[in-house]
């Protein structure tokens, strides 16, 4: 009971981080699976069918490679934005600050229903088109709370005595601001741009009620489940899954390998 009472917060982390990986452990293994009917949902045979043909489903790499493209065009264009609005936040002071700060992370706040229903109206009264361009306005509208967040929590934490020994050494604004307070800021940017990628890929809410007859991966799941999930859809999000665990275990070891080269 003893080694029991120290060692239970982590027991406990290990057990919710279990918890977590799970469903990606279940989705890896069914990606090997052979399945007899139309479900994916019952263990068979060990297959490596699904693994040499990945784009055998009709339609599906199709709206993988749409998601990507929406996901990389509104991750560009929130984290620009974000970026701007984070700076213009904490650097300035403006009539209505406050209020501008509270309606930033209103879609934070907000169920995606709500703002899914909000666009659909507004682009049916402005006449528009559902498609490729609404998905796409609509991610980055959703994405961009995030980046300023994640912007403006590194902003917040930056020393201008920085800022100002870079102009005490005649450095100009575009200098300081490229050498100096880009580079300090620049972890709070990746980790915005990097979270609205994910949420643009994986958003089907506010995607299925803007998205017209356009058709994502989200969405492409979504109607598979109805008639029989093939065995593609687990291979493909289990390679997001390992590439997404690439990309966070690259961040670590870059961010090690930078402590370690700073002068003690």
């Amino acid at each position: 009971m003893r080694w029991l009472r120290r060692n239970l917060v982590v027991i406990a982390g290990l057990a919710t981080l279990a918890y977590m990986i799970l469903p990606n452990v279940v989705v890896t293994v069914f990606s090997f699976n052979n399945p007899t009917g139309r479900f994916n949902y019952a263990w068979q045979e060990f297959s490596l069918d699904a693994w040499k043909d990945p784009c055998g489903v009709a339609d599906l790499c199709g709206s993988l490679a749409l998601s990507l493209q929406i996901a990389l065009w509104a991750t560009i264009g929130a984290t620009v934005l974000g970026t701007a609005m984070a700076f213009a936040l904490v650097r300035y002071r403006f009539r209505a600050r406050g209020a501008v700060n509270s309606l930033i992370f209103l879609p934070m706040a907000m169920p995606e229903i709500v703002m899914a229903a909000s666009l659909l109206a507004l682009f049916l009264n402005m006449g528009i088109q559902l498609g490729f361009w609404t998905i796409l306005i609509a991610h980055v509208m959703f994405c961009l709370s995030f980046v300023v967040a994640a912007v403006k929590a590194r902003v917040l934490s930056m020393d201008p005595r920085l800022e100002e020994a870079a102009r005490d050494l005649y450095a100009g604004p575009v200098q300081t601001f490229l050498r100096v307070t880009l580079p300090i800021a620049a972890p709070g940017i990746a980790a915005g741009a990097l979270l609205s990628f994910a949420l643009s890929f994986d958003d089907f809410i506010i995607t299925n009620f803007n998205s017209g007859n356009t058709v994502t991966f989200p969405m492409f799941v979504w109607g598979s489940a109805q008639r029989g999930t093939p065995v593609q859809i687990n291979v493909i999000g289990t390679a997001m899954f390992v590439i997404a665990v690439l990309v966070v275990l690259a961040g670590q070891w870059a961010g090690n390998r930078r402590k370690k080269a700073q002068p003690k």
